[in-house]
């Protein structure tokens, strides 16, 4: 959806709300800060936190548009958030955003576990810092619980619609969980039924708008 000025528009709420211009990083230098700050918050959980970066806080992107962006980073080989970072770093600024993106989600992680693996193995061992990670892992699940939530209104906008949008979730959940089916074949047959039917669907609209 475009306003007025020809911006992208996004409906924040996926309901009657007046649609929100989207934003775009005013530089390389604001896309490196923001990538840093996206990847300092993240401990396991950060689509969660990138979902709120980029979606709520800082309005480069729709919700719909993180979807699709988070389904294609899924598909492609590498870290999810990684393949997030250079798609957007290249679409507001070419190979030099995507670079820079890149930049800035490696770097400072990287700073940190090379100074953590310095420490003391025994610290790193000890009861207290096991518990502390395995609460952060349980945060990390709940985060990326609430950012599903969070997308399901978006699957009203997508071609394939909200109720077989659910049911493809639920064959993937199914297949993950209870078959352990590797991501390949996952990917393959029921990300191949749901391009089936997003192709039939957006047949139809084109069919029904030229009669």
């Amino acid at each position: 959806m475009s306003g007025p000025d020809g911006r992208a528009v996004a409906d924040r709420d996926g309901g009657d709300a007046p649609p929100v211009a989207l934003a775009r990083p005013r530089s390389l230098s604001h896309l490196f800060w923001a990538f840093s700050w996206l990847a300092l918050q993240g401990f396991g959980g950060v689509l969660a936190v990138a979902q709120r970066e980029l979606v709520e806080r800082l309005n480069w992107m729709s919700r719909e548009e993180f979807v699709e962006t988070l389904a294609v980073a899924q598909v492609l080989p590498g870290p999810n958030i990684v393949n997030i970072s250079l798609m957007i770093g290249d679409r507001f600024f070419g190979l030099r955003g995507a670079l820079v993106a890149l930049a800035g989600m490696m770097t400072f992680p990287a700073v940190i576990v090379l100074v953590l693996a310095a420490l003391s193995t025994t610290w790193l061992a000890s009861p207290r810092m096991t518990g502390a990670l395995r609460g952060m892992g349980a945060v990390s699940a709940g985060l990326i619980l609430a950012t599903g939530f969070k997308l399901l209104p978006s699957l009203k906008k997508n071609p394939v619609g909200l109720m077989p949008g659910l049911a493809l979730a639920a064959l993937v959940f199914g297949a993950t969980v209870w078959l352990k089916l590797p991501l390949f074949w996952i990917v393959l047959s029921v990300g191949g039924l749901g391009m089936t039917l997003a192709l039939i669907a957006l047949k139809r609209s084109r069919t029904g708008a030229r009669a």
